[in-house]
């Protein structure tokens, strides 16, 4: 376990590589979707063991409607049995449940499920999981503009902000991507605004405890800055200190 003094308070993760993995192993691709999952289950372990309070997983897009039919209706099938089996252990370790993203085009048991695990988790407070399903960045920003407007509201930052689907949490201060790519592919846009990106090689399936330290001791080296210079963040530090 990591012993840096730095640990984000938020963590977002692209969970990329469950077809990589599979098809290195000359298994169909949804083996690979089942075996992300037990990498979220350890993922979320590793973060409340570390002190994190907040961690984000990009689930399904809204573009993975693209994808071959069989394998949309196969996720389909395992989201709805991991919501059965996987809700309960992570109400009895404090996890929160939210789901993130647009919902009418979900069947009426996924729905429910989603409805349910909320209800059932929503006193928690040992971390905050969202899970980002049938999400993307660009709709996150249209339907908050939509809202403001139909709302009489004027648009300002703080005003969309509050409309968001990821309202109730602070902006990430970690978002990790695995896989070995080098994009954020529709994900947290306005939230990312000034989040550390860091960029695992490890398919997801793989990301593990060593992966997730690598990830937190990168950060930890990083100075955040949000727009002001070395110094001010040095006397700012300083100021911090003597009160």
């Amino acid at each position: 376990m990591t012993q840096l003094h730095v640990i984000p308070r938020h963590i977002a993760i692209v969970m990329d590589g469950n077809g990589r993995w599979a098809k290195k192993r000359f298994l169909p691709r949804l083996a690979g979707h089942k075996q992300g999952v037990e990498a979220l289950r350890r993922c979320v372990r590793l973060c409340i063991a570390r002190g994190v309070r907040v961690l984000t997983v990009f689930a399904f897009s809204s573009e993975n409607w693209n994808r071959p039919a069989e394998e949309v209706s196969g996720l389909m099938n395992l989201l709805a049995g991991a919501l059965a089996r996987e809700v309960p252990s992570l109400h009895a370790e404090g996890v929160r449940l939210h789901f993130v993203g647009e919902r009418a085009s979900l069947s009426d048991k996924v729905q429910s499920g989603f409805t349910q695990a909320e209800a059932l988790t929503g006193a928690n407070d040992r971390l905050v999981l969202n899970v980002c399903f049938n999400y993307g960045g660009r709709s996150d920003i249209v339907q908050a503009a939509a809202h403001v407007a139909a709302q009489g509201q004027t648009m300002t930052e703080q005003s969309l902000s509050a409309a968001m689907g990821m309202a109730h949490v602070t902006d990430p201060d970690l978002i990790i991507r695995t896989g070995g790519e080098f994009r954020i592919s529709n994900f947290l846009l306005w939230q990312a605004a000034y989040s550390e990106l860091y960029f695992s090689p490890a398919l997801w399936p793989d990301f593990d405890a060593a992966d997730l330290d690598a990830a937190i001791a990168d950060y930890a080296q990083r100075e955040r800055r949000f727009g002001q210079t070395s110094e001010q963040i040095t006397q700012s530090s300083a100021s911090a200190v003597a009160i």
